[in-house]
């Protein structure tokens, strides 16, 4: 793809996200602070016993986020277990108890890590039971905490942030579902397959025999991206034509992976009564990405060596209906949303250009980040940013009208260290444990040395922020990675959300304190320029050093 097809497909990704950020915010906005239920969920509450009416403390609301997301964890090992005696399951067989673990805990965070091929592993009823149904939830738990917090910035001397299941009923029903059939219906009409007819033999054109796919690929593959969840129905995921067959499907799955994430600021600034708050928040979430997605371009299309010259750019790894650019923006687009879907292998970029999706991920995927999980981890750097202003000018830091005291701040910066302390933790034992080592250069790394490291570092990096992207060049399947990834992903996910919940329900029991000469405007450039500031320095004092062995050593040989 040239430059000028590169900077209208991404010209035309701007337009369709401006366009659609005032509308879904505000229609967000409305659907999260309803008092009316419809009918259908109504009947569900009845069922399950929930009284809609009745608001939660945080903790209670933290209790039904567990007890929810346990029995999704419980409830798709259990699919995967019983897998050759359920229908449609294509006569493939029982799923191993290690990888059942790992897939389990991993669509349920959110993070769609698969170390596995999908379209020989897993039947059709586990893929729309067990992992579409989880990329619904699992999506829908994410927007419900964001918008738990976003109500402790906006309630006064309130010991309750909303109801879960209200929150998490109204997400999937109101917002997910409707736009994923309509993102399904798109996609068939590009060529997406969507039927349920197994495995088709063919003869090729040159008479040998093939035994092609189908499945039920469209409607997973509308909310795989909707929910910035990522979890491919084929091994390729979206490189795979029958997953992703064009340019304009790949820009169009790029959308879906924006739109909520992007509009989601709009709905903080409508639900705390201040719409320039909203667009700060957008505004920082926009300047990162821009500048990931230039940096990993530019990497990439001046790639060094006589391969990448004479292509234009380092194409390997790369589908050619897509091109450089195409790749960058998906690749940057899903690292900065938690998605974890690649139409092109990061594992055969150049070595500063495979840095960037890592640096996107341990950015903490703010930009805009998961369904949800952007708004809350780009609201907590803000409150570590209005900490900083306020030691600056020597007085206490509000937010929002909220005091960031002791206990905020506490919370703010315990939110900050766990992803850090999983994925450094995770690739030290990988290698500093002998047994564990012997296996992982034995089995595991394909690529010996500074590329491996890598490898090993994207891995629990992508595992720890629940993303689900791989370098493509890790066997993972093995007792240490089912295992230990599958750990990172269960901590990465539910620590976070338990300090999240935590601070929202500190800052709703607070009163709001009025303005004042000394307090810090928050909608201004300068505070924008500053929160950017806080989410660079917070990584690259973070990961540098592990940065230095692996990639940036990489890239200077």
């Amino acid at each position: 793809m040239g430059v000028l097809p590169a900077i209208l497909q991404v010209a035309t990704l701007v337009l369709v996200l401006t366009l659609v950020y005032r509308p879904l915010g505000d229609y967000m906005a409305h659907l999260y602070t309803a008092k009316k239920d419809l009918g259908i969920e109504r009947g569900f509450y009845r069922v399950i016993g929930v009284d809609a009416g009745a608001e939660q403390t945080w903790q209670s609301y933290l209790r039904g986020v567990l007890a929810f997301s346990a029995v999704g964890v419980v409830f798709v090992y259990l699919l995967q277990r019983l897998q050759a005696v359920l229908p449609y399951s294509l006569g493939l067989p029982t799923v191993p108890p290690g990888l059942s673990f790992s897939t389990a805990a991993s669509f349920v965070t959110n993070t769609n890590w698969q170390s596995y091929s999908p379209e020989v592993t897993l039947g059709y009823a586990v893929q729309m039971a067990g992992l579409a149904v989880q990329n619904f939830v699992s999506a829908a738990v994410g927007i419900s905490v964001a918008i738990a917090l976003v109500r402790g910035f906006s309630r006064r001397k309130s010991g309750t942030i909303g109801n879960f299941w209200v929150d998490l009923t109204r997400g999937t029903l109101r917002l997910l579902l409707p736009a994923s059939v309509l993102g399904a219906i798109v996609l068939i009409a590009g060529g997406v397959v969507q039927n349920l007819n197994g495995f088709t033999e063919i003869t090729t054109l040159a008479g040998g025999a093939q035994s092609l796919p189908g499945g039920p690929v469209a409607s997973q593959e509308a909310i795989k991206n909707l929910g910035t969840n990522g979890g491919g129905f084929f091994n390729a995921n979206a490189s795979h034509p029958f997953e992703n067959p064009a340019a304009w499907t790949s820009l169009f799955q790029i959308v879906l992976m924006l739109a909520i994430p992007f509009s989601l600021p709009r709905t903080f600034g409508r639900m705390v009564g201040d719409r320039r708050q909203g667009y700060a928040i957008l505004a920082a979430m926009a300047a990162i990405f821009a500048t990931s997605l230039a940096l990993m371009t530019a990497f990439e299309t001046g790639g060094a060596g006589t391969a990448p010259e004479l292509a234009g750019g380092a194409m390997e790894g790369k589908e050619q209906r897509f091109g450089i650019s195409a790749s960058t923006l998906f690749g940057s687009t899903s690292t900065l949303t938690s998605t974890g879907a690649v139409n092109s292998m990061f594992d055969s970029y150049t070595a500063l250009g495979g840095m960037m999706p890592m640096i996107n991920m341990m950015l903490g995927e703010v930009a805009p980040g998961g369904v949800g999980s952007g708004l809350y981890g780009m609201l907590v750097l803000a409150v570590i940013a209005v900490f900083i202003g306020g030691l600056l000018v020597g007085r206490t830091p509000e937010y929002l009208g909220k005091k960031i005291g002791p206990k905020a701040i506490k919370l703010a910066s315990l939110y900050i260290l766990v992803t850090p302390a999983l994925v450094l933790a995770g690739t030290a034992l990988s290698f500093a444990v002998p047994s564990i080592r012997a296996d992982v250069e034995a089995t595991s790394i394909w690529n010996p040395g500074i590329h491996g490291l890598s490898e090993v570092l994207y891995a629990f990096t992508s595992a720890s922020n629940n993303n689900g992207s791989a370098f493509a060049g890790l066997t993972a399947n093995t007792p240490w990675f089912n295992t230990a990834l599958g750990v990172a992903m269960l901590l990465g996910r539910f620590v976070p959300i338990v300090l999240v919940l935590a601070l929202a329900g500190c800052l709703a029991a607070q009163d709001k304190v009025p303005s004042t000469t000394g307090t810090l405007p928050t909608h201004r450039p300068q505070f924008v320029g500053l929160l950017v500031g806080v989410a660079v320095l917070v990584t690259a004092l973070t990961y540098f050093p592990v940065l230095a062995l692996g990639p940036l050593a990489e890239g200077s040989l």
